[in-house]
């Protein structure tokens, strides 16, 4: 990993807490990266913040050490109940909740806070029965966090600080009428501070920190381009039927040791993790329908060097934070312009490098022109060589899908199984080991 990313301010040279420090110190951490020198001098100085920077910079360790070092040097309210919170921190999706849970709990073990976790899909009667028992510091979503709110387990009006972050996220997902529902039941703007963090500090946005902040200072940390910069990017022209053979065949060459490999449908990440699974590749697929738990397994697996490829759909695009993914491939080509940043920013994140390739097949390459433009530059191309393609490919791993249920993150609703006899006399079902559904 580069130290290029980094600046010339370290975290000693502010005044911190002595017990916050030492957990800047257990992290690893020394110097800066620039949205961290730009964003405690403020926020250390009692002013509320808005910033901009991209993805994978360090803005979760920026608002977590100002976090820390508000609560710390502004002691609690003598008359403060144990369900009333002292700090808020808003997250748009449940696996970045969690990252910054972890990152929490890594900054803060020295200092005496505690911590709460609420997120939507699993665990919901053992986060009520931790949130009953009182915490200093609330994280999580927002629909989680206002049920439990509406059942009086908390409340908010001692917070001291509140902390938006992906803010753009939050409109995207159409959070904002709860972001501003919770907002008002916490202190006034000028009694607390208020730390706001973006990817885009877009008009709404802006909009968004101007009414609920008390007049943020707005710092943005720009790249020279939009995608990360140690992103090595690379393009492959590819008839449909090229697309495994070329993905086997690149991952055979290039061992990546832990890879994402997105597509567009959640049919497609079946047939894709059935032939990498077929042709002895260790495989899993994370989209929309896996259960809570069974996610969180996969994720952990992955991150631990358990499992070297995840198939992943658009849902996991965004607010995953895995370090040292070695590669990103764009098996299809995402038809937003902007998911293809936020595809390729899992990997290089916070100086380290990495690899993102891409198929431009017959089905998407009308995205090709679209992506470009939007981050402002060809994306280099290589050519697909007889050498490239995997050649003796096993068959696919075969799935015989179950009917549908229903459930949540089921799309569109139930659907019979193949045989239309109710599946009776078969053999149970081989389904992917990711154990979602189609």
């Amino acid at each position: 990993m580069s130290n290029d990313h980094l600046s010339d301010v370290r975290f000693q040279d502010f005044d911190l807490p002595q017990e916050l420090m030492q957990g800047i110190e257990d992290a690893g951490f020394s110097a800066c990266t620039p949205i961290q020198a730009q964003a405690l001098p403020i926020a250390l100085a009692g002013h509320d913040v808005a910033g901009q920077a991209q993805t994978g910079t360090g803005k979760t360790a920026a608002f977590l050490v100002a976090l820390y070092a508000h609560l710390l040097k502004h002691p609690a309210d003598p008359e403060r109940k144990p369900t009333q919170a002292r700090a808020l921190v808003l997250a748009p999706t449940r696996e970045l909740a969690m990252q910054i849970h972890r990152d929490a709990e890594m900054l803060g073990r020295h200092t005496g806070l505690r911590l709460g976790l609420a997120y939507g899909g699993t665990d919901y009667d053992k986060q009520r029965q931790h949130l009953a028992g009182g915490v200093d510091i609330l994280i999580g979503t927002p629909g989680r966090i206002i049920d439990f709110f509406k059942q009086h387990v908390f409340d908010l009006r001692l917070a001291q600080v509140v902390v938006l972050d992906e803010a753009d996220r939050m409109f995207d997902l159409g959070f904002i009428k709860d972001i501003r529902f919770l907002l008002r039941r916490c202190p006034k703007p000028e009694q607390r501070l208020g730390l706001l963090f973006s990817a885009t500090l877009s008009h709404r946005v802006q909009e968004l920190a101007y009414e609920h902040m008390n007049n943020p200072r707005g710092i943005t940390v720009e790249a020279e381009q939009v995608t990360a910069d140690r992103v090595r990017q690379v393009l492959y022209h590819t008839a449909n039927d090229e697309k495994i053979p070329l993905l086997l065949g690149l991952l055979r060459h290039m061992d990546p040791r832990r890879s994402i490999v997105f597509v567009n449908t959640k049919r497609d990440a079946d047939r894709v993790w059935a032939s990498l699974e077929g042709n002895g590749i260790k495989t899993a697929v994370l989209s929309g329908d896996v259960p809570q738990k069974k996610r969180q397994s996969l994720l952990r697996q992955f991150q631990e060097g358990e499992l070297p490829v995840l198939v992943a759909t658009d849902v996991a695009a965004r607010g995953l934070h895995i370090d040292h993914v070695s590669h990103v491939f764009n098996y299809d080509l995402p038809q937003d312009a902007e998911d293809y940043v936020h595809r390729i920013g899992r990997t290089a994140r916070i100086g380290s490098d990495g690899d993102a390739i891409s198929f431009a097949c017959e089905k998407y390459v009308y995205s090709l022109p679209e992506i470009e433009a939007y981050i402002g530059d060809k994306i280099p191309v290589e050519a697909v060589t007889e050498d490239l393609l995997a050649r003796d490919l096993a068959p696919p791993v075969k799935i015989d899908r179950p009917p549908r249920t229903g459930r949540p993150g089921d799309r569109g609703g139930p659907r019979r199984s193949g045989g239309g006899g109710g599946g009776q006399g078969r053999r149970p079902p081989r389904r992917p080991s990711h154990g979602a559904s189609s």
